[in-house]
């Protein structure tokens, strides 16, 4: 048995495989929602860390999914969707927030640029094999620290140090999890659909 990832077609990602050809702007449609309604789910999801303003939440891994398996373009406007309903006041943020005035809203704004980011590498098979995925995982976890935690620092009036303390350290491990879980489940579903395609 192979290890490698049997790729279905180049330049696509899993959503391109639904079958939709004369529905197409329906289909991207529902998943744009249901991928901002899947972000706002897994919001929910919320542990507190202790001296943070910023809990623990399924949101990002969700953000990250949807990137990589809707692509750049509905990744980009179902989290578009998602910051733009959250902040109208739609209470679908972590621990069922909403609005402008939240220390975490950076996170958000992240997840926005990362979904559009792994969507892009998805597209060139950025979730086709364990290694891949990693790379496409990490990749889209920094860029959601990189916007997140120098907003909390301004947001709060922290010191950028203790930002890093209180927005990035505690949440390393459960990143790491989180990455692990797609680099088993992404490259799994390409193999799957390349044995039936």
């Amino acid at each position: 048995m192979s290890t490698a990832a049997a790729p279905v077609r180049s330049g696509a990602v899993l959503a391109d495989l639904l079958p939709a050809a004369r529905h197409r702007y329906a289909v991207d449609a529902a998943l744009v929602l249901g991928g901002a309604a899947l972000t706002g789910i897994a919001a929910q999801i919320a542990v507190p860390v202790p001296g943070s303003p910023v809990p623990v939440t399924g949101q990002t891994f969700a953000a990250l999914l949807i990137g990589t398996a809707l692509g750049a373009r509905r990744g980009f406007l179902s989290l578009a969707l998602y910051a733009l309903v959250g902040m109208a006041g739609v209470p679908w943020f972590a621990e069922a927030s909403s609005g402008w005035s939240m220390p975490s809203l950076g996170y958000v704004f992240g997840m926005l640029l990362a979904a559009t980011v792994v969507g892009s590498l998805a597209r060139r098979g950025g979730d086709r094999s364990v290694l891949r995925t990693a790379g496409t995982m990490v990749l889209g976890s920094a860029i959601i620290y990189a916007i997140g935690v120098p907003y909390l620092a301004l947001s709060s009036g922290m010191s950028m140090s203790a930002a890093v303390a209180a927005g990035l350290t505690p949440f390393l491990i459960g990143d790491a999890l989180k990455a692990a879980l797609a680099m088993g489940v992404l490259p799994t579903t390409w193999k799957l659909l390349g044995r039936r395609g």
